[in-house]
């Protein structure tokens, strides 16, 4: 998995689509960007060091989840979606 900054980070749940986080990617942590990644994370606009594990995957853009889902994703000002 690689990414640079400005893509998302999807991290599904296991058990049913309301457990998916989405965050946006502010900083890689090697030039080659492999993890671990700085994500900010849209359902509480926290930032954390993620060591991505299989449910996860990089997008370049948010995924946005059906109406009335928790956290759902909002477009990123000056990027096409």
């Amino acid at each position: 998995m690689r990414a640079q900054v400005g893509n998302w980070l999807i991290v599904e749940g296991l058990t049913d689509a309301s457990s998916r986080r989405q965050g946006e990617i502010v900083a890689v942590t090697h030039p080659d960007g492999t993890p671990p990644f700085w994500v900010r994370w849209l359902d509480d606009d926290h930032r954390s060091l993620v060591f991505p594990g299989p449910d996860a995957r990089v997008e370049p853009h948010p995924v946005h989840q059906p109406a009335g889902s928790p956290a759902v994703a909002e477009p990123v000002p000056g990027r096409a979606e």
